[in-house]
């Protein structure tokens, strides 16, 4: 009988998944495309699904004589975002039946992996993402912690700093309130006169392993006056308070802007990642 199961998960569910990709998350930045962060921020969506892929065999290697083999072993986990599939894979795991189990997610119009190599696909050039680290540091900082009267700001500089986003506190608050909720720092750097000007947020990975930034944004009012780095800065402190050994962020290439604030503040590019992409696709 097949040994890999893939497991459909609703938001209230993803405690396994989180848990997972938790044991999974590095001291440096992680080299899969899931930290417990990009699950957290999904979580913000009451349609989330999260997959989980479990092999029985690996846990049966891995609880030899403790009784419970039966009980089958997370191998990977990841969502579609968009057209893209996102996947974190347990190191060891097989990804050749990984990938043929993925196909049944990625019909026509979800063309790219991120995280999971497809036999036949192609890694995209074209468009790569950079992965910036931070390694802790004395922060000085205008940023403040998030709190409950600050929540309709907190969404209100979300909107302003992304166009089309329909954010709204009910969204913040299904986040905070997921399995996840309990990992998010969230940051906000006001103007002098009191106005929201930017705002991060900060997603913990545990003890000695690099936690993640996600979102970051700056109101279009307020840019150009530091209060983007501020707010990351701040949310890097109150990470690296947490015990985290470092904190990663993701932009994509092209948005010059961001590498430019994170480079601001102290963070190093460490590497590009590029999705597989379906031959021929568009």
């Amino acid at each position: 009988m097949p040994s890999l199961a893939r497991h459909r998960l609703s938001p209230a569910d993803t405690g396994p998944a989180l848990r997972a990709l938790r044991a999974w998350t590095p001291p440096d930045a992680p080299s899969g495309s899931l930290h417990p962060g990009d699950v957290g921020w999904l979580l913000r969506r009451d349609d989330a699904t999260v997959y989980l892929w479990t092999d029985a065999r690996a846990s049966s290697q891995a609880e030899a004589g403790s009784g419970d083999a039966a009980k089958s072993a997370p191998v990977a986990v990841g969502f579609l975002d968009g057209p893209v599939l996102r996947v974190t894979v347990a190191p060891g795991a097989d990804l050749g039946a990984l990938a043929a189990d993925a196909e049944e997610l990625l019909v026509p119009g979800n063309d790219a992996t991120d995280g999971l190599p497809v036999p036949g696909w192609e890694p995209d050039t074209e468009e790569p993402w950079l992965v910036f680290s931070w390694t802790p540091e004395p922060v000085s900082s205008r940023a403040v912690r998030v709190g409950e009267s600050d929540l309709a700001d907190r969404a209100l500089v979300h909107r302003a700093a992304f166009a089309g986003s329909t954010l709204s506190v009910d969204h913040w608050r299904r986040m905070t309130e997921s399995p996840a909720g309990h990992l998010a720092v969230e940051t906000l750097v006001r103007t002098p006169a009191g106005e929201p000007a930017a705002a991060a947020t900060g997603w913990f990975g545990g003890a000695g392993r690099c936690g993640l930034l996600e979102p970051v944004g700056t109101h279009q009012d307020h840019r150009g006056h530091g209060y983007g780095r501020d707010a990351v800065r701040g949310a890097c402190a109150a990470l690296a308070d947490l015990g985290a050994s470092a904190v990663a962020v993701l932009t994509p290439a092209k948005n010059e802007a961001a590498a430019a604030l994170y480079r601001s503040a102290g963070f190093t590019l460490v590497r590009e990642n590029h999705d597989w992409t379906r031959p021929g696709r568009g």
